[in-house]
């Protein structure tokens, strides 16, 4: 069934605990994902559903597989934590996928691990499926994240604020290398294990660093600009993590960890959905300035490989943590350049974003909905634009100053709306249409959660079968707290 290559367990066994899963009672399948487990190289008889449940839950551990818990540290909202790792995940193992590309395999609710912390090692049937969604969204929206393969119930509760019902979520991901990894040895002044990870993520993600000046630092620079990008392509759609802790981010540029994500309906710079983020930490505004801290962490544990002299090497990781900045702004402006239908830079493209998106604060107009309108306003057509907002007045000034800027590329224009609609999506994953399939799920019914996927297949059309997903939700169906399933 599957091809295992599993180069992590390889490494010195300081990295990862060996564990096995917990079998549970009843598993299952929920979903499954055909076309990725065709992408993987996985091979599947489908005709016995009961023994592939069993498979993915955990309760018949595949030939060829290394189970193992990654260990990691992390910076968890600020504070310092020197021993995390997989306490309700366990790596599987590692294919080679169709493209030659190296894949993990992991479970999340596979039972308890040796960095459990007390806890039961499982998940609760929302938080799964609310994964499968938002990371099959975000992979199809064209954004880099973890996969989705399987969602298998359990046939247990697990207990949280109240009993739930038990489910198993199979994650598909470059790699699940964190920040946080790194920071566990150098903690521990385990420099040697540093630069064993470091050697790792360089052989498996960034290979043509091999041959640089200093192979480290510029491992630090790519991830950084992998990571200046994704950001960027996360505010361009409207989406706030939730968590941007460092043991929630990867060192391979994925999207990873759909615990108390969301994306935003009405914008507003500093919007909030963790039911954990008392202080705003994690808003979408400060998203930035998250990541780039985040690499500052990193760059604290690769300086002994950067440089012998200290001097030196902080000199040259405060370097990459400038070009983060730079970089970030540089991406920043090209995704929303894109999204107003600018083909050329020009001298105030910022300024004419930034306006909009203040309009758009001052009056709660929907993030989705207002981008997406812009392509009937290429058209001609100012009033499904116009209508996003509760006071035409200011956008109707914005929309002037908008086609003088487009007036400078007369060449772009019969090719406009189709390049807007192709940037700006008609769907996304809405907070409240997530809580309508979980709901409908705890009850036995996975119907809606079936048509939220097939609607979310293709987020840039505007399919008429699917219209009342795209509609923000009314006040009274607001969701405005989410959380994590631990």
């Amino acid at each position: 069934m599957f091809h295992f290559d599993n180069s992590y367990s390889r490494l010195p066994e300081k990295f990862f605990a060996s564990v096995y899963p917990e079998p549970v009672e009843g598993p299952k399948l929920l979903k499954f994902n055909e076309k990725l487990a065709s992408e993987l190289g996985i091979e599947v008889d489908l005709s016995d559903p009961d023994r592939l449940a069993a498979t993915l839950a955990g309760n018949v551990v595949p030939q060829g597989a290394s189970p193992l818990a990654m260990a990691y540290a992390g910076h968890q909202f600020g504070n310092f934590v020197p021993q995390l790792g997989d306490g309700r995940a366990i790596l599987l193992g590692e294919v080679v996928d169709q493209k030659g590309l190296r894949r993990d395999i992991q479970w999340k609710g596979a039972g308890p691990t040796p960095f459990s912390r007390r806890g039961d090692g499982r998940a609760a049937l929302g938080p799964v499926l609310r994964e499968y969604i938002v990371s099959e969204a975000m992979h199809a929206l064209g954004i880099p994240a973890t996969r989705a393969l399987a969602a298998v119930a359990t046939g247990e509760q697990v207990y949280r604020e109240m009993p739930e019902q038990g489910a198993v979520f199979v994650r598909v991901a470059a790699s699940h290398v964190r920040v946080g990894t790194f920071q566990f040895f150098a903690a521990r002044g385990d420099t040697e294990g540093v630069k064993t990870l470091a050697d790792y993520v360089i052989d498996r993600h960034y290979p043509q660093l091999k041959s640089a000046e200093n192979p480290y630092a510029a491992l630090l620079r790519a991830i950084a600009f992998a990571q200046a990008a994704l950001i960027a392509r996360w505010l361009g759609i409207g989406f706030v993590h939730g968590v941007m802790n460092t043991d929630n981010m990867t060192i391979s540029g994925e999207t990873i960890d759909f615990g108390p994500c969301a994306f935003l309906d009405e914008y507003h710079q500093m919007k909030v959905f963790s039911s954990i983020d008392q202080g705003g930490r994690y808003a979408y505004r400060n998203q930035p300035g998250i990541g780039q801290w985040n690499i500052a962490r990193l760059a604290e544990c690769l300086l002994p490989l950067i440089d012998e002299d200290q001097d030196k090497a902080v000199e040259a990781a405060n370097a990459v943590l400038g070009e983060f900045g730079e970089r970030f702004q540089a991406e920043w402006i090209a995704v929303f350049r894109a999204k107003l239908g600018l083909v050329t830079q020009g001298e105030g493209d910022g300024e004419l974003v930034q306006e909009l998106m203040s309009i758009m604060q001052q009056q709660e107009a929907d993030f989705t909905l207002v981008f997406r309108a812009l392509a009937n306003a290429a058209e001609g057509d100012d009033e499904r634009f116009l209508g996003e907002f509760s006071e035409p007045e200011k956008p109707a000034e914005w929309l002037a100053s908008w086609r003088n800027k487009l007036a400078a590329e007369p060449d772009a224009a019969a090719a406009r709306p189709a390049a807007i609609r192709a940037v700006n999506p008609a769907i996304i994953p809405r907070n409240h249409r997530i809580q309508e399939a979980i709901s409908a799920a705890n009850y036995g019914d996975l119907s809606f959660f079936e048509r939220l996927l097939e609607a979310l297949e293709k987020p840039y059309e505007e399919r008429p079968d699917f219209s009342d997903l795209m509609t923000p939700p009314t006040p009274e169906e607001r969701v405005t707290r989410t959380f994590c399933g631990t």
